[in-house]
């Protein structure tokens, strides 16, 4: 633990840092009013704070800034609590008054407002994509070339697909491989549904085909689920307006990674079911989002959890203004949707 003078001068600096993206010097943190330390005394501070990890120096400013691990005291120990404008409760209270009674439409128009009043990207995980589980499979030939395989998870919902036989593949065979997963697989979740094909299946899968690169192709087929109409986004392109995002290359990345679906899934998927979750920078175990911090909270009804919303933005984020947001829109979603679907 930091002493308290120590743990003053540290939330002085993220706060200062957060507002105005320059590296902080110790004169900018003497001078504010809940310091009442000299500038000396302060730069004394920020040096040890640098030895320990807390803080990092760039190599082009005297000043300095918070580290990863200086964002994660200030989160877990110093960010006092803090509530929303008055404006942004009323927008989000007038979300829901209004007569949306489509869970879609619902999703679509609160994350446009998170975005809007984070000035950071929003992500929404829907309850098909988020919680749902297989519970079977199921194949129909058409012909020679093609079948339809229909997969109904845990809740009622089915979703068919037609897919392609490649050749020196035939139906039976398909129709053994939807056995072995139908077997294997029921009461998987849909998200981890491919994962698992590949990692407990892979052995079995190879004994059973011929050509197993082909039963791999139909697999990816069977499990390319609509999931983007599950994935919800909004203001992907705010991080362009974040200093810290002026490299091009990590711009790139990032947009690369809302294309992907299995990766923004992963991002919110170990979402606990109460509560906020705060992971900071390399925490989120992925190289595009390695100066990203990802905040996120589930919604639920009758303690079933039928989603997760989060808010993705720099490592320098607001946190005490979007986990105050993400507090009440998830409470309010929560009985938003209790009230249409009971």
């Amino acid at each position: 633990m930091l002493t308290e003078r120590q743990e003053k001068i540290l939330r002085a600096i993220v706060d200062e840092y957060i507002v105005h993206a320059e590296p902080v010097g110790s004169r900018t943190v003497s001078k504010r009013k809940d310091i009442g330390f000299s500038a000396a005394t302060v730069r004394n501070e920020m040096a040890d704070l640098e030895e320990m990890g807390f803080l990092e120096q760039p190599h082009t400013s005297a000043g300095r800034i918070p580290s990863q691990i200086g964002y994660r005291y200030y989160v877990d120990h110093l960010m006092g609590p803090e509530r929303p404008k008055r404006s942004e409760l009323l927008m989000i209270r007038q979300l829901f008054a209004s007569q949306m009674d489509a869970l879609e439409q619902t999703i679509q128009q609160t994350v446009s407002i998170l975005s809007r009043i984070t000035n950071y990207t929003s992500i929404m995980l829907g309850p098909e994509l988020y919680d749902n589980k297989l519970k079977h499979l199921q194949v129909i030939p058409l012909h020679d070339r093609m079948a339809v395989v229909i997969l109904v998870t845990d809740t009622g919902h089915v979703d068919r697909r037609r897919i392609t036989v490649p050749e020196g593949v035939s139906l039976s065979w398909i129709e053994q491989m939807v056995n072995l997963l139908n077997a294997k697989l029921s009461d998987v979740p849909l998200f981890r549904l491919k994962r698992a094909v590949y990692k407990e299946l892979y052995q079995e899968l190879s004994l059973h085909a011929k050509n197993y690169e082909y039963l791999q192709a139909i697999i990816d087929q069977m499990l390319a689920a609509d999931q983007e109409g599950r994935i919800f986004t909004s203001g992907t392109t705010n991080i362009l307006t974040q200093p810290e995002f002026k490299d091009v290359e990590k711009v790139k990345a990032l947009m690369e990674l809302f294309e992907e679906t299995e990766t923004v899934v992963k991002l919110l998927s170990n979402q606990e079911d109460t509560g906020v979750q705060i992971r900071i920078g390399q925490e989120n175990h992925l190289e595009a989002v390695n100066n990203c911090s990802i905040v996120s909270a589930s919604f639920t009804v009758n303690g079933r959890s039928l989603g997760t919303i989060g808010v993705l933005g720099p490592t320098r984020m607001d946190y005490r203004k979007v986990v105050s947001l993400l507090e009440v829109l998830t409470r309010d979603f929560s009985e938003h949707l209790r009230r249409i679907y009971g």
